[in-house]
Parts: structure tokens; C-alpha cells; sequence
């Protein structure tokens, strides 16, 4: 690395909403391995936490370390409750994001990046990174901070160009305040609109320099690796390239969009990354999308990648953030062989295809979350776009919210077709769902590689698995894990 520090070999996805959770990313980098957090939805995960009283206290104790006064205390003065929450009482929500929120609405999203890495990072002395999507724009500054806070080693981005966000973490490691482009539809010819985030404003105090972590972009093409590495505005310690067999996001297919009989994107070899022109970039890079087996893994090496990413694997070890008894329906299922991966191209509301487990019907006691079966509604808003209203003022507005309300805000019905909640369902495979008003749970939304085909073969006779376990497979060698 830049540092001149030997780079990971393997590098943990960081999946979906709190799939990679701090306990696999601890697991993970005590194995000597990179431990990766999702930093997406933090806030609304630790907030649900709070509310089902902090079961085993993990959340109070790393809010007690957040070095600005006041806020842990504000925080679970509002959230907490010692006994949990009533029988179908609801959650209670934070405000959406905007381009300007309060004071105390960046506070919660900064100690909630704080609160994930630190735990990570608890008791031993090894890596640990955090996951961003480029796409969310508007909390991503404040998520950044906290987690430079708790001592994050690496921050990882994909989902968008992550062009700006070297300089960001040049400018947060020094408490200065940082500023990323603000993508407004309808806006074309007018003044280019900024997010901003300011240290001071939230409460920290002078303080010494933080220590900046070290970015790996995540790219599907070389020539998008070209124009980072040439064109950011800071330092680029590496690259993920990433697969369209990735769970998660994929980026959309290169050229006119042509689908299979089933309806899902169709890639071809102009959606294969040359890996000749990235190696000429000089910088370190990791494979990722169906590269879990130690096979690929040497492939990997041999093509001159410091290794590999690895997502669906970990994704259903004991340590991930998955709600167990779904993780165990869909390991038995993977097992039968009754279930598929769909890579969707209009359930995301970010228009980008999106992988999906679908399972045969009645085998999965779970209700997955289906577009047409759910009562549309937006309340967490993470993928929600900004736009110009007709008073020049910026409004917000989802594909996935109910559609009279998309359509008035100026949306086209054609966008709202198929589009599922991505944020509530993703939330609700953790085992935090929320309760509606018919006193029914969110269904959950689960996504996953296409590797979840072949997880039979890894999980052989057993029925469940630890992170340790897929870094033994994948290093062909019995790890020793550091005591915590």
C-alpha cells in the first residue's frame, strides 16, 4: 500500500444494511483478514437497537467513547428503551436527509458510524473498513467522520464515481470541512450544488489530526479505474473490481441494454474489466463477484491482484447481521436447491440492477417483500433524488413511495413500475422490520451473490458456518484467530 504496509488478501464485502455488521468485520480482521462495515442505514439500525433495549449493551458501550459531549446522552434520551418495545408498538424513525439537516440530525449520523467501527475495532489491533455507497449522497460526509473518529483503516465506495471523496477524507483527518457535488435532477445549467459538512459545527472540539484512511475505489471497468486514478482529487490507495455476479448493486450493462428470457440484463465482454490496463495504473487491486474459492483466489493473484473481495460466503456465516432463523431458510434452501438469484433491473429505485433471492414458494416461512403485494411507502428515504420543484426550491422523491406522490412531485409513471423498497426490505433482513399500521411486519429484502448457488458445496455436511471458517477455505490452511 501506500503506506508501504502489505495489502489484505482478502477483503470482506460490505453488504447490504448491517448484513456486514461489527461483529463479522471483528471476526473477520481477527483473522487477519479485512473487516469490512456496511456503513448504509447505520443511523436507523442503531436507533432500532436502542428501541429493543441494546440487547447485550453493545450500543451504550461504544456510545460512551464518542468524544463529543452531549450527544450519546441526547441520543438515548430519545431512543432507548430499557425494556424494549411494546407488542407491535412501531419504531420511531429519524428524519430524512436533506441537503441541510439540523445540528442533531448530523450528530446521530456521525456517532452512528462511530458506534459500528468502534465496536469493530474493539480489543485487538487489526484493520477495519467501512462501506459506502457513492449513490447516497447526502449522509455520506457525516458517515465518514464518525467512522475516521473510531479509527476506520480503510474506506471502500462504489455505486456511483467516488471522485471527491480522497479529498474529503484529506480535509475530515483534519477537522476542516469537506464538501462533496450535490446531484440534483433538473438542474442542468444552473449552479452547481455542494453537500457540506463542517467539524465544528457539530460539537468537536481541537483536537489532534485524524488519521486518513486509506481509500479503495470499487469499479466495473478499467477505463472507470483510468479516470479515478488520473483525475481524483486526492489519493486512490486501490481498487475493488467488481463482477455483475455481485450481490447487491450491479452496474448496468455497457452498450443497448438487452435482456434474457427471464428479464434480466444481459452482460457481454465490453462488461469486462481489462485487467492489463489496471495493472498499468501501479496500484493495488482486488477481484470481487463470484471470486470466493481459492481457486479464483490464486487466478486472482496470478493475474497480479493482491487478492480477493469476497461477499456471499460471509454473508451467511454465523457472525453476519442476517435475522438467523431467515440466514438458516436460506442455507437449507441453497442446500435443496430450490432457490435462484434474479438480477433485477427495476426493483432498485437507483435504476440499477439489483440482485434478488427468490426462493420456491412455501419453502421460505419468511414473507419476502414483493413490489405488487407491499402498500408503498417512504420513510427512510436513503435512495430518494433530489429534484427542482416548479418554485426552484429542491424537493425529494422515490420511484418505490406511493405513486400519486411520486407523479405529483413530477415523476413518470413508467419509473414506478416494479420498483421495490429497497431500504425498508434490506432493514427487515436484519431482523429490524418495521411495524405497519395492519400490525404486520416490512418484508424482508435479501441479496446475494450468485456463489449463494453453490454454497452447498462450501457448507458440505454442516449447517451453519463462521467467517473463520471461509478464510480457512479460502487460504487452504488452518487460521489461528487473535485472541479479544
Amino acid at each position: 500500500m501506500s503506506d508501504g504496509t502489505a495489502p489484505p488478501v482478502i477483503i470482506q464485502g460490505g453488504m447490504g444494511v448491517g448484513v456486514s455488521g461489527w461483529e463479522l468485520a471483528k471476526a473477520v480482521s481477527c483473522a487477519g483478514q479485512l473487516g469490512v462495515v456496511s456503513g448504509t442505514a447505520v443511523d436507523t439500525t442503531l436507533i432500532r437497537r436502542l428501541q429493543d433495549g441494546d440487547v447485550g449493551g453493545h450500543m451504550r458501550r461504544a456510545m460512551q467513547a464518542f468524544p463529543i459531549a452531549g450527544v450519546s446522552e441526547s441520543v438515548l434520551h430519545r431512543y432507548f428503551r430499557k425494556q424494549g418495545r411494546a407488542p407491535g408498538q412501531p419504531y420511531a424513525l429519524a428524519s430524512m436527509y436533506r441537503q441541510t439537516v439540523s445540528v442533531a440530525r448530523q450528530q446521530l449520523t456521525v456517532l452512528a458510524a462511530f458506534v459500528e467501527v468502534y465496536l469493530a475495532k474493539e480489543r485487538h489491533e487489526h484493520a477495519v473498513g467501512i462501506n459506502l455507497l457513492t449513490k447516497l449522497q447526502l449522509p455520506n460526509l457525516a458517515l465518514l467522520y464518525g467512522a475516521m473518529l473510531a479509527g476506520v483503516d480503510y474506506v471502500l465506495m462504489g455505486a456511483g464515481i467516488p471522485r471527491e471523496i480522497p479529498a474529503a477524507l484529506d480535509a475530515l483527518a483534519e477537522h476542516q470541512p469537506a464538501t462533496l457535488r450535490f446531484d440534483v435532477e433538473g438542474a442542468a445549467g444552473a449552479e452547481p450544488r455542494q453537500i457540506s459538512f463542517v467539524p465544528s459545527a457539530i460539537g468537536i472540539t481541537a483536537s489532534p489530526p485524524l488519521v486518513r484512511p486509506k481509500f479503495i475505489a470499487i469499479v466495473a471497468s478499467h477505463a472507470l479505474a483510468t479516470t479515478l486514478a488520473r483525475k481524483s482529487t486526492s489519493r486512490i490507495d486501490g481498487f475493488v473490481v467488481e463482477g455483475p455476479t455481485a450481490g447487491g448493486h450491479n452496474a448496468p450493462a455497457r452498450g443497448t441494454p438487452t435482456y434474457n428470457e427471464l428479464g434480466e440484463p444481459v452482460y457481454g465482454e465490453r462488461d469486462v474489466a481489462d485487467l492489463s490496463q489496471i495493472r498499468e495504473l501501479g496500484i493495488p487491486f482486488w477481484l470481487a463477484g463470484g471470486a470466493g474459492t481459492p481457486e479464483q483466489l490464486a487466478d486472482a493473484q496470478a493475474q497480479g491482484a493482491a487478492g480477493i473481495q469476497v461477499g456471499t460466503l460471509f454473508a451467511y456465516a454465523d457472525e453476519s447481521g442476517f435475522e438467523q432463523s431467515l440466514k438458516q431458510e436460506i442455507l437449507t434452501s441453497a442446500q435443496r436447491g430450490d432457490l435462484r438469484i434474479f438480477t433485477d433491473p427495476r426493483a432498485s429505485p437507483t435504476g440499477f440492477p439489483f440482485k434478488l433471492v427468490q426462493v420456491a414458494e412455501d419453502t421460505l416461512q419468511h414473507t419476502l417483500q414483493h413490489a405488487e403485494a407491499r402498500v408503498r411507502i417512504c420513510d427512510l428515504g436513503y435512495l430518494r433524488t433530489a429534484y427542482v420543484r416548479e418554485d426552484n426550491r429542491i424537493g425529494y422523491r422515490c420511484p418505490s413511495e406511493p405513486v400519486e406522490d411520486y407523479l405529483q412531485k413530477g415523476g413518470k409513471i413508467e419509473d414506478t413500475v416494479g420498483r421495490q423498497c429497497i431500504c425498508n426490505g434490506l432493514v427487515s433482513a436484519i431482523g429490524l422490520p418495521q411495524t405497519r399500521a395492519d400490525g404486520k411486519p416490512e418484508g424482508p429484502l435479501v441479496t446475494s451473490g450468485n456463489a449463494l448457488l453453490s454454497i452447498g458445496d462450501f457448507l458440505g455436511t454442516r449447517t451453519s458456518y463462521t467467517a473463520r471458517d471461509v478464510i480457512s477455505y479460502l487460504l487452504n490452511e488452518t487460521m489461528t484467530a487473535t485472541p479479544v
